[in-house]
């Protein structure tokens, strides 16, 4: 069956009489066994090892290695579950788009979690207002993701360097300042005297922009505001900004506010900017980013509604 001999076997291309037994390949190669393949598609595992062996012959070289008790890919079956797998996430893409052409169903959005904690999540009830039919569905994670075959349908980032190969709406631009509580800035006597921060806690979210900001952000506030900060030693590090606003609310130090995500909470005097004329535009900008050329309705929807949110706020 695989001498090199069979020429024909050799050069033959798919066509869709073998569809059924490249299912067959797809459910065996996902779980490594021909049984389990055999359970979920509701056969023998003679016949899924029939198909799988057809479709050796056919193809002209071996998919699996067979063992006693499991079956193992070869290199050249790898390739072809690798290129499998990809083909059936764009098709699921396809098949997403198409069923998400109406201003109804399900929107799916990835952001990031202090903006959807403190930004987004506050607003949703206006949009589900404006569009009763969509149905959201919020996923947060530091992570930049590959849209594609994810079914996620928009991105919600804070970055400088926007994704490749995206499509970039823009949502708003954002301001540095340093908050606290009321009863802090007291405490440590900040309100006007920013050389107290040697005397406190400096709270930072160390994913900011990226997977080790650390205290990336107090450092380029500290540099365009003119404040040195040699003198302080104190500092407690978060994965999302909310997590260090929220150690501010109950004064576990200074935290390095973004002014949109912060706004409500100083006009209800739960965190104090005690630094008047010292915010520092940042060099990251909220955006939603997209699948190019992908025209959906619902997508566009969601978009023009987050930046009016975000005007609003100007």
């Amino acid at each position: 069956m695989y001498n090199g001999d069979n020429y024909i076997s050799r050069n033959k291309l798919l066509s869709g009489y073998q569809l059924a037994k490249l299912h067959t390949f797809e459910a065996a190669a996902r779980h490594g066994s021909f049984a389990m393949a055999a359970d979920e598609l509701s056969l023998s595992p003679s016949a899924v090892s029939h198909r799988i062996s057809a479709l050796e012959e056919e193809l002209g070289f071996k998919l699996f290695e067979r063992f006693h008790r499991k079956v193992v890919l070869t290199a050249d079956g790898q390739r072809v579950f690798w290129a499998l797998k990809s083909s059936l996430e764009f098709i699921n893409q396809e098949i997403l788009e198409i069923k998400n052409q109406e201003l109804s169903g399900t929107l799916t959005i990835y952001s990031r979690p202090s903006i959807a904690q403190c930004w987004l999540v506050p607003r949703l009830a206006d949009f589900s207002r404006l569009h009763p039919q969509i149905e959201l569905n919020i996923i947060t994670g530091n992570e930049n993701i590959n849209l594609h075959g994810y079914g996620i349908d928009l991105t919600l980032y804070f970055d400088e360097k926007s994704p490749e190969r995206l499509a970039i709406h823009p949502l708003m631009d954002e301001f540095m300042l340093p908050v606290c509580s009321p009863e802090y800035a007291e405490q440590h006597g900040l309100v006007g005297n920013p050389a107290n921060l040697s005397l406190c806690r400096l709270l930072h979210d160390r994913q900011a922009w990226g997977f080790d900001s650390d205290t990336d952000e107090w450092s380029s506030w500290a540099r365009h505001a003119g404040v040195s900060l040699e003198a302080c030693q104190l500092s407690m590090g978060f994965d999302r900004s909310d997590l260090a606003i929220i150690a501010a609310m109950n004064h576990a130090g200074i935290a390095m506010g973004r002014k949109n995500l912060v706004s409500k909470r100083l006009a209800r005097n739960e965190l104090v900017a005690p630094f008047a004329g010292l915010e520092v535009k940042c060099e990251q900008r909220y955006y939603m980013a997209t699948l190019p050329n992908r025209a959906c309705p619902k997508i566009q929807a969601f978009i023009d509604w987050a930046q009016e949110m975000a005007a609003e706020m100007e």
